[in-house]
């Protein structure tokens, strides 16, 4: 029952060509680490889908991925990831670029064990005729109506950042953010967790902490201890968005080098240390909206 694992444990259960779920939203409790030792592997070839922010723009910017599925790539702050933007001004990825339900209602058909769901979400949009892949399906039932037939997301691995886990896989998300991690980790054959906190079972609070947990453990494989690990996207209530710092990222995109260098060929303890320390990470305040 000991799913610890270290981020290079994690790489290691990974292989080309697959197809990865990444958690989180926007700049919002995404598994940053996870997503760097990536960048720092030889991974190649990959479908990533996602609610995309920087692991999106990071995975691009080291040339990891083969197709992206996504509803957005947006630093919520900053509209668009530049790092993202350029690789698909340049063409170097497929896109399925849809609209953000039918993300969500692709990963619950794989949820469910189907092959798709019918929703409307799609008609009077260009999503339809950019995806001639998606198809249409008439409800056999007397109102004969239309609707669209958004496959199944199936995928081999799901990534997500959570705020405590226990060493069997018990999870929990506090933030007002959870959004569709739960679907990615039934959409998955696999699912990683990086976690700020590892605790004993006990620590997660018993029934009172049961609302936190968002999906069984018997989805998790491997979890492991990654303290800031979402940076520079928010993970509250641990901390907030490091803007200067994806400020500094963005910008990164006209030469990358220094960047990936500081940052990026490093391990996760160093990379905490050069963005200011655990201390800094925990006091960037949380956003008020």
């Amino acid at each position: 029952m000991n799913k610890i694992l270290s981020h290079s444990d994690v790489i290691s259960q990974l292989s080309d060509g697959m197809t990865i779920g990444v958690g989180g939203w926007g700049a919002r409790r995404k598994p940053m680490s996870l997503i760097r030792a990536i960048c720092q592997s030889d991974l190649k070839d990959l479908t990533i889908v996602s609610y995309g922010g920087p692991d999106v723009g990071l995975l691009c910017a080291h040339r990891k991925v083969k197709k992206l599925i996504f509803g957005f790539v947006s630093l919520d702050m900053i509209p668009l990831d530049s790092h993202f933007r350029q690789a698909r001004q340049n063409g170097e990825l497929e896109v399925m670029e849809l609209d953000e339900g039918m993300v969500q209602w692709g990963l619950r058909a794989a949820a469910m064990k189907l092959s798709f769901l019918p929703t409307r979400v799609g008609f009077g949009t260009d999503v339809l005729k950019n995806n001639p892949e998606i198809k249409l399906i008439t409800s056999p039932y007397a109102d004969g109506e239309q609707y669209v037939a958004m496959p199944a997301l199936n995928l081999d691995v799901a990534l997500l950042h959570v705020n405590k886990s226990d060493q069997k896989g018990n999870t929990q998300i506090f933030g007002p953010d959870p959004f569709f991690d739960e679907m990615f980790a039934r959409a998955a054959n696999k699912t990683y967790v990086s976690a700020e906190e590892v605790v004993e079972t006990e620590g997660l609070g018993g029934k009172e902490g049961a609302i936190f947990n968002r999906f069984e453990r018997s989805l998790v494989t491997g979890v492991t201890h990654a303290p800031g690990g979402a940076h520079p996207t928010s993970c509250a209530p641990n901390y907030g968005f490091d803007m200067e710092h994806l400020k500094t990222y963005s910008a990164a995109a006209k030469s990358f080098e220094d960047y990936n260098d500081k940052y990026l060929n490093i391990s996760h303890t160093d990379y905490i240390e050069a963005v200011g320390g655990e201390t800094f990470v925990n006091n960037i305040p949380l956003p008020q909206f």
